[in-house]
């Protein structure tokens, strides 16, 4: 259960430091939902999968396998904004990877 809980608080740290810009340009409401929601699951995955590689390559490949279904819908209707998130996702994820790894390694 404390792996649960690590994983879904830093998540909800990753979702609001995502969330951020998205606020400051203005976005819909749906899509800072949608982001930050994305960001509680894949911290909660992270905590839970047990991957024997790297956690910085495994908290950047859950986010990548769970933003892909989205990325899809963004990418048809707008190719370039796939940048930014792909950066995004790929800082937040390795953070998370290897956050939620020193933390559950210290317990």
């Amino acid at each position: 259960m404390k792996k649960i809980k690590i994983g879904i608080l830093l998540g909800v740290v990753a979702g609001i430091i995502d969330v951020i810009p998205m606020i400051m340009q203005k976005l819909t409401w749906d899509a800072n939902i949608s982001a930050f929601t994305m960001w509680i699951v894949v911290g909660f995955l992270i905590a839970t999968i047990d991957l024997k590689i790297n956690s910085i390559i495994k908290g950047i490949l859950t986010a990548f396998l769970v933003l892909l279904p989205t990325a899809i819908l963004i990418g048809w209707k707008e190719p370039v904004s796939l940048i930014p998130i792909a950066i995004m996702t790929t800082i937040l994820g390795g953070l998370l990877g290897f956050s939620i790894k020193k933390i559950l390694d210290k317990k």
